[in-house]
């Protein structure tokens, strides 16, 4: 692994390795229920799973504090020289999530491919802020209702809309967020909340602000008809523009999504 990775590792005070073994696949099923509290018939990913990816050179790998398993990913190998990275976990607030997104960067360099992908809800504010801006990958595709209806603590009651996140892995690529051309303020805001509420505001420019709410877990369980109602415009004004060509260039501060609309690309 390069030092990026572990230096990351030591700041957060774990060790990262791969998987082989039955009782450290069982770990990470534990961690992930501890995580997620899925219904029993709706886990992550199962035992049988992690072993067979393991087994035909996939990646599955897990964080250690000592014996105790803090943080663990699971990918596969996919189309286009890519690591699909299908679930990662970890205990929050240490720096574990991002040391585990440079050990699998450092996996796949060494494999020689080209990205990692993996999928995200685009109204959880935290996660679009880590994979935007502290990691630089970029939306390629809005997902509707990508896994279904999902039986867990979280997402329970929710439609599954997810942005498709592209990570490429070249030894230039940046690992922070690409600069935008201008200061955000300078964009017009076409989505934001008032109050709990989503409205749409203003008109479409060459480049756009779209919010997000402060916290869409807690919305979900607090006032679920206001949930719905983000998922709904969300997929409308976000899932329109990507649709109509437009581009997802970063991530502000404030919690917005940064357009460029397709006009800029021709």
């Amino acid at each position: 692994m390069n030092s990026q990775s572990e230096e990351a590792a030591a700041k957060a005070g774990v060790v990262i390795r791969e998987l082989r073994e039955i009782d450290e696949f069982r770990q990470v099923y534990r961690l992930f229920d501890d995580i997620w509290h899925p219904d029993p018939g709706n886990p992550p990913v199962t035992v049988e799973l992690m072993i067979g990816f393991a087994h035909t050179g996939n990646y599955v790998a897990g964080a250690y504090e000592g014996d105790t398993l803090v943080g663990a990913s699971v990918g596969f190998l996919a189309a286009g020289r890519s690591l699909h990275s299908h679930v990662t976990g970890a205990v929050m607030g240490r720096g574990i999530g991002y040391a585990l997104k440079l050990h699998q960067r450092a996996w796949c360099r060494e494999r020689e491919l080209e990205k990692i992908t993996w999928t995200f809800d685009p109204l959880v504010r935290r996660n679009a802020w880590f994979n935007l801006v502290k990691l630089g990958a970029r939306p390629e595709a809005y997902l509707e209702d990508f896994y279904g209806q999902m039986a867990d603590a979280i997402n329970e009651g929710d439609a599954s809309d997810r942005l498709l996140a592209v990570w490429p892995v070249a030894p230039e690529e940046a690992l922070t967020a690409r600069p935008v051309p201008s200061p955000p303020e300078a964009y017009p805001v076409l989505l934001e909340s008032e109050g709990e509420r989503p409205v749409v505001r203003g008109t479409l420019g060459d480049v756009v602000r779209v919010g997000t709410p402060p916290d869409i877990e807690k919305l979900r369980a607090r006032d679920p008809a206001a949930a719905k109602a983000w998922r709904k415009i969300m997929r409308t004004v976000l899932g329109g523009l990507m649709s109509a060509g437009g581009r997802v260039a970063g991530f502000t501060e404030r919690g917005e999504y940064i357009v460029m609309v397709k006009e800029l690309f021709h």
